[in-house]
This record gives structure tokens, C-alpha cells and sequence, in this order.
């Protein structure tokens, strides 16, 4: 675990995260592995996680709703970006991310699908991990069309770290 205190002198003592975005801190809900920088792949030697601009013969299921072009809404309301890309898991062929384009600099940075409510009515994908401030700060991946599996625990560990660290009223506990 780096970048942290132990504010506490006795055993046991909680671990504080010291960065200034303690989800950025690798510690407690957003630590990740030392993976190596390489993607999943399929049996057949082609990375398993894709864009589907990338993955030819795979396509969304047209009875359900299609996320590209919906806001993409924080915890607090506010909107972040919008679905510009949903990326598939063409092994088990399911929905894995959103790739959200940031309204403030026009950044691209993955969305866990599990982090996300989609209200097609509302045209929204709703997010209560972080708030739309936090969008900014998502760890990058390195290849438009390709992650690796460091890159997915570090993009997974940040969202779960906002569990706890987006909203100060989190950190407590629950009496």
C-alpha cells in the first residue's frame, strides 16, 4: 500500500490514504495489482475487452437501450460527459465499459458497467461512485482500443475507492 498514514499509535489503526485524491491512493477499496501491462486475451490470441468500433460481428442487443450519446451523471447530479463508445467482452459476450467523453476537455476514460445505472428514459447513465469532478482524475488507458489488465484494476479500484472518499459523508461510520 503506498501513499499512506497510520494516524493511529496502536495495532490495528486504520490506514489513511495521504494523496490529495485518496482514490488515487492504491489504498483500502482503491488499492489494485501489479499486473502486468498486458490485455486479456481470447483463445485465440486477440485482446478479449474491445471498443465496438473495434470488434467486427459484435454489436448491442437492439431490444435494449443504447448508452452512446447519453449524459453521464455523478453521484452529485451533475453531468460528467457522454457515452461515446461501449466497450464488450467478446469472450463471454456481455457489456464490460462505457467509454465516457468529459465535457471539461474533451478527455475519453472508461466507465465500469457495474458502476453504472442506465435511465433510458431520462437518456442518462447515472453514476454513484464519484461525482462528475472525479471524472477528470479516472487513470488513463494507453491504447484507444485496448486495455490492459493493470489498467482495468486501476480504473475499477478508483470508482470503488469513491465509494468511500467522493463524498465525505461516506467516510464515516453508520450508527
Amino acid at each position: 500500500m503506498s501513499g499512506t498514514v497510520i494516524p493511529g499509535s496502536f495495532p490495528g489503526a486504520p490506514a489513511e490514504p495521504a494523496a490529495a485524491n485518496p482514490m488515487l491512493s492504491d489504498a483500502g477499496p482503491a488499492s489494485w495489482a501489479r499486473r502486468a501491462p498486458l490485455p486479456d486475451y481470447t483463445v485465440h490470441g486477440t485482446p478479449k475487452i474491445r471498443p465496438l468500433r473495434a470488434a467486427p460481428g459484435f454489436s448491442l442487443d437492439p431490444r435494449g437501450p443504447d448508452p452512446r450519446g447519453m449524459t453521464v451523471l455523478g453521484g452529485d447530479g451533475v453531468a460528467a460527459g457522454v457515452v461515446a463508445e461501449v466497450w464488450v467482452d467478446t469472450a463471454e459476450p456481455q457489456v464490460r465499459y462505457y467509454e465516457v467523453e468529459l465535457l471539461a476537455g474533451g478527455r475519453r476514460v472508461l466507465l465500469p458497467y457495474g458502476f453504472a445505472k442506465v435511465r433510458a428514459r431520462e437518456r442518462q447513465v447515472r453514476v454513484k461512485a464519484i461525482h462528475a469532478a472525479h471524472f477528470a482524475d479516472v487513470p488513463a488507458i494507453a491504447s484507444p482500443d485496448v486495455v490492459t489488465l493493470r489498467e482495468e484494476d486501476q480504473v475499477m479500484g478508483y470508482y470503488a475507492g469513491g465509494y468511500l472518499w467522493a463524498d465525505p459523508s461516506r467516510a464515516e461510520p453508520l450508527l
